[in-house]
């Protein structure tokens, strides 16, 4: 079994958001990254799957230099072997990304030794886009099975599962195929020393692909406003209580 990982480096998820300047970007000076928390469950199915059938699972990310980050997190829980489309920090667009993993499916299926399963995260936590692992298979000609939550594979066929509105749906086809996942599918490990070790010293394959144009313009970034909270102390022992009624019987607490 040989399956192809595709992972994104984003800022870290719970920080507060902070546009540059020039309303075009994250600011992420100050932020930490990490893989996409989708994508690190893609990872985590991925090591289990070959772990159980067999086969070496690839993790692949598009990003600058400093991406080689992320694929060595994926190594150090069991994935076998990192790819690094690197850039230079350009943004890529879905097409274009979507056209650069494609081809290196494409090559892989050249050698002779072409991939089983490509696994992706449902979205990615800063764009949120939905695209990539769609446009791959289309691109393919392969199935895809989108939003998965329950994931298995005997000899060539995989059946997925997913929850829609309160119910569930099951998805039978069959390999090579794309299957984009959800959190919840597994629980993600945490990489062991031995691991991290292992990681820090492997060679990761690298390849330059040429960035292109979508056909879309960002016009601009914004953060939601924030919420304000505001609180109102009605007083202290006894003398608050008739506030305290006031505000309950306004609520509809007290009729």
């Amino acid at each position: 079994m040989e399956i192809l990982v595709c992972v994104k480096r984003v800022p870290q998820v719970g920080g507060r958001i902070v546009i540059t300047p020039d309303g075009q970007d994250v600011e992420t000076r100050m932020s930490g990254f990490a893989i996409s928390p989708h994508e690190e469950c893609a990872v985590e199915e991925a090591v289990r799957l070959t772990q159980r059938l067999g086969g070496t699972a690839t993790v692949l990310t598009l990003g600058p230099p400093a991406a080689a980050e992320q694929l060595r997190e994926a190594l150090a829980i069991g994935a076998g072997h990192g790819i690094l489309l690197e850039t230079d920090g350009r943004e890529w667009g879905p097409i274009a990304t979507a056209a650069a993993i494609t081809d290196v499916v494409r090559g892989k299926a050249g050698e002779g030794s072409g991939y089983d399963l490509l696994l992706f995260g449902n979205e990615a936590a800063d764009t949120g886009g939905y695209q990539v692992g769609v446009r791959v298979a289309q691109s393919l000609g392969w199935p895809c099975a989108t939003g998965i939550k329950h994931l298995e594979i005997d000899g060539a066929t995989v059946r997925a599962r997913r929850e829609y509105r309160g119910m569930g749906e099951t998805f039978e086809f069959g390999l090579p195929a794309v299957v984009t996942v959800k959190e919840g599918i597994n629980l993600p490990r945490y990489p062991s020393l031995p691991g991290r070790l292992r990681a820090k010293r492997a060679a990761l394959e690298q390849h330059q692909p040429q960035w292109s144009a979508d056909g879309l313009r960002k016009t601009g970034l914004r953060v939601p406003a924030e919420r304000r909270q505001q609180a109102t102390v009605l007083g202290s022992g006894p003398d608050a209580v008739p506030d305290l009624v006031r505000l309950l019987e306004e609520l509809g607490v007290l009729r």
